[in-house]
C-alpha cells in the first residue's frame, strides 16, 4: 500500500500536540525523581507517586489522540468522554504524583524558597481555596453548557485546546485542594473538604440531569448525543468523584489528644 507523504505528514502533525507535552512532562518528572533519590537516598522518591503521575499523563494522551479525539470532534458523547479523562481522571492521578513537592526537593535552595513563597502568597492562597477551585472546575460547567459558550468555543480549532487546558488545569486545582499531597496553605480540614466535594458531586449530578432532560442546555448537537453525553457525565463523574473521595479519606489522620498520666500528683 502506498502512503501519500502529505497525508502522512498531516497525520503526524495532528497527533504531535497530544503526544509531545505528556512525553516531555514524563521525561522531566523522571529526571527530577532520579535527582531526588540521589540527593536523599534514604527518603528517595516514591515509585507509587511516579506511577500515579505517569498514569495521569497517559490518560491525558489517550484523551487527546485518536480514536477519542476524533470521536470528540464529531459527537458530543465523545466530547464528554474527553472531558472526563482530561478534567477528572487525569488530574487526580497527576496530583497524586506530588509534582510541587518533587520540585521543592530538587530545586536549588533559592528556587525552592521562591516557589514556597508563591505557594504561601496571598494569590496562591486565594487560588487554592476550596471555593475558588469549586467555581473554576464544577461551576464552569454551568457556564459552558447552559450558555452559547460551548458552541462558540468548539466552532474554532484553537477553542478546543483552550477548553482542554481549562479542564486540565481546573481539574488539577480541585483535586489538589481536596486530596493533593502537595502543600496547600489554604486547605481546610478533612471534614470541610468532604463537604466541598459533596457540593461538587451534587452540582455535577444536577447539571447532568438537566442536560439529559433538555432543560436550558445550549449545545448544538442531536438530542440523542446530548442525552448520551449527560449519562456519561453522570455515571463517569460518579466514579471519578468516588476515587477522589477515597484519596481524600486516605489522608485522614485523627488527632491524638494527650491523656493525663495517672497517679500524677497536682501540687498547689
Amino acid at each position: 500500500m502506498n502512503h501519500h507523504p502529505v497525508t502522512d505528514h498531516a497525520a503526524l502533525f495532528a497527533v504531535l500536540p497530544g503526544v509531545l507535552p505528556p512525553l516531555l512532562a514524563l521525561v522531566v518528572y523522571l529526571h527530577l525523581a532520579r535527582r531526588a533519590r540521589r540527593r536523599n537516598p534514604v527518603a528517595g522518591w516514591s515509585r507509587r507517586r511516579t506511577a500515579c503521575f505517569a498514569t495521569g499523563l497517559a490518560l491525558s494522551a489517550v484523551a487527546l489522540l485518536p480514536p477519542v479525539a476524533s470521536f470528540a470532534h464529531t459527537d458530543f458523547r465523545g466530547h464528554m468522554v474527553q472531558h472526563l479523562l482530561i478534567g477528572m481522571y487525569a488530574p487526580l492521578a497527576l496530583v497524586l504524583g506530588a509534582p510541587v513537592t518533587l520540585l521543592l526537593r530538587t530545586l536549588p535552595v533559592a528556587g525552592a524558597r521562591r516557589l514556597s513563597a508563591v505557594v504561601h502568597s496571598g494569590p496562591g492562597r486565594l487560588l487554592t481555596h476550596p471555593v475558588t477551585a469549586l467555581l473554576l472546575s464544577t461551576g464552569s460547567l454551568v457556564v459552558l453548557y447552559f450558555t452559547p459558550l460551548y458552541n462558540a468555543v468548539t466552532a474554532r480549532p484553537g477553542g478546543h485546546w483552550l477548553l482542554h487546558a481549562h479542564f486540565l488545569l481546573s481539574g488539577c486545582l480541585f483535586a489538589h485542594v481536596i486530596a493533593g499531597p502537595d502543600p496547600a496553605p489554604a486547605r481546610p480540614g478533612v471534614r470541610a473538604r468532604l463537604v466541598c466535594l459533596g457540593f461538587a458531586i451534587a452540582v455535577h449530578a444536577v447539571v447532568a440531569q438537566l442536560m439529559y432532560g433538555g432543560f436550558w442546555v445550549d449545545v448544538h448537537a442531536p438530542v440523542a448525543e446530548v442525552r448520551g453525553g449527560a449519562e456519561i457525565m453522570y455515571y463517569g463523574g460518579d466514579i471519578a468523584e468516588l476515587l477522589l473521595a477515597a484519596a481524600l479519606v486516605s489522608t485522614w489522620r485523627p488527632e491524638r489528644r494527650s491523656r493525663p498520666i495517672a497517679g500524677r500528683a497536682v501540687r498547689a
